[in-house]
């Protein structure tokens, strides 16, 4: 039995939605651009940078309750999906009301590491204190998105996403050109359009909610128990610090990137925006494995959860031939759309062989989170990440430490440049880390060690 029409039931929605994530960031900068001193533009990223890392952490709440609403979905256990958002809600409450809480400390220890001006840091103040009240809204919309994938169904994050942006940039330009706001508009325009998204996402849970407890009226009600409630925090727990992982590895690399110079920092910056494009897409398929890879565990189809990971791996494969060709191909153009400096054209070029191997090397880590998260497996992606980050940390070290080494010494041998060029060992360490990710995750699935 086929599964692509399911497939894609949920992959295009899901890619649809990810597309509306820069567009936003895009039109935001094009906002604060507008608004006459560059303060402002320096503001919004260090508001925005601040609230990503801060919700970031807290994905789990999406990850952990879509997962276990696939397995009771596929169970036909209607009154455990009801359980997961109502635990899933409960959680991201409490967490979002300790954000604004603790939003002082927050806020300055932020500050304190982004270092920025004093201009910049008054108006990220304004920024921050005004957003920080859209933290319900905010990880609230994790649970839902999360149960609504784990419902099988696409369409509604989809439509809140598109829902939710369109109003954010129209309310941030009524109030910043309107109302001559300035960065108090870019803020006010988000927090409406947070709330609006997450009023939005339970209007559109009333009709599955009414179906779900139907449905369990005529089915054996699960206890929720202090065993189903370990379950519930040891799987979540287990995502909180795969995150932390991943976080480390993407700051340390701009951190990295920073300490070889501004050059360095600004093409591995442009670079990581065709790594982002890549992620938009698979991950689409990444929310396909998640959704009927649970859906298919939670019924005990093994066949069909086989038949599932081979046909996402076929996918995905295709996927990644099409980005290879448009980087070869396309991939100067693609550049030159993001900037116009010479010097920073030059030095990208000489690492796009490292971005047309993204797609390849990656691939399998995408697919496999994918299934990994609707399986729960979450210990597995744990492993493999914890095993991913050390090798990156050790590359990465290695480089910066041959480079001060020899850089002033006369060396006659042909990898001279890229030993004494940290920036290639960075971009091999980040290779290693995609791979490795789904190289391990391979292995443990197929020893049926994922738990």
């Amino acid at each position: 039995m086929t599964h692509t029409r399911d497939i894609l039931k949920i992959a295009i929605p899901s890619i649809v939605s990810n597309i509306t994530v820069p567009l936003l960031g895009l039109v935001d900068t094009a906002i604060t651009g507008h608004l006459g001193a560059a303060a402002y533009i320096g503001a919004i990223a260090v508001g925005t940078s601040i609230f990503s890392v801060c919700y970031w952490i807290f994905t789990f709440l999406r990850m952990g309750t879509g997962g276990m609403t696939a397995q009771a979905y596929g169970a036909k256990n209607w009154q455990d999906c009801l359980v997961s958002l109502r635990r899933g809600l409960t959680v991201s409450t409490i967490l979002s009301l300790l954000i604004i809480l603790l939003q002082i400390p927050i806020a300055y220890f932020a500050l304190w590491m982004m270092n920025p001006t004093t201009e910049v840091q008054t108006y990220a103040q304004i920024y921050f204190r005004i957003l920080v009240w859209g933290a319900p809204a905010s990880l609230g919309l994790y649970v839902m998105n999360g149960w609504f994938i784990g419902l099988q169904n696409a369409k509604a994050p989809m439509t809140i996403a598109v829902t939710q942006n369109l109003l954010n940039i129209g309310a941030s330009c009524a109030f910043v050109f309107g109302l001559d706001w300035k960065v108090e508009g870019v803020a006010t325009g988000t927090l409406i359009a947070q709330w609006t998204g997450f009023i939005l996402a339970l209007a559109l849970a009333v009709k599955p909610i009414r179906k779900l407890r139907a449905d369990s009226s005529t089915t054996p009600i699960s206890q929720e128990t202090a065993i189903t409630w370990g379950r519930f925090f040891t799987v979540n727990r287990d995502i909180f610090l795969r995150t932390l992982c991943l976080v480390a590895v993407m700051f340390s690399f701009t951190a990295y990137g920073s300490r070889l110079g501004e050059n360095f920092l600004a093409v591995n910056a442009i670079l990581m925006q065709l790594f982002l494009l890549v992620s938009y897409l698979m991950d689409g398929f990444a929310y396909a494995g998640e959704a009927i890879g649970g859906r298919l565990y939670g019924a005990k189809d093994k066949e069909g959860f086989k038949q599932l990971t081979r046909e996402l791996f076929v996918w995905g494969g295709g996927l990644s031939i099409l980005f290879i060709l448009f980087f070869v191909f396309g991939g100067n153009a693609f550049l030159n759309l993001l900037t116009d400096n010479a010097q920073v054209l030059d030095l990208a070029r000489t690492y796009m062989p490292y971005i047309i191997a993204v797609p390849a090397v990656s691939m399998a880590a995408f697919i496999y989170d994918g299934l990994f998260i609707g399986t729960t497996a979450s210990r597995g992606m744990l492993i493999s990440i914890a095993i991913a980050t050390l090798l990156y940390f050790a590359v990465a070290e290695t480089g910066m430490f041959l480079t001060n080494k020899y850089q002033h010494q006369d060396l006659n041998c042909i990898s001279y440049s890229f030993l004494l060029t940290a920036n290639h060992w960075l971009w091999c360490a980040y290779l290693l880390y995609l791979f490795t990710r789904g190289a391990v995750q391979g292995i443990l699935l197929k020893l049926g060690k994922t738990k």
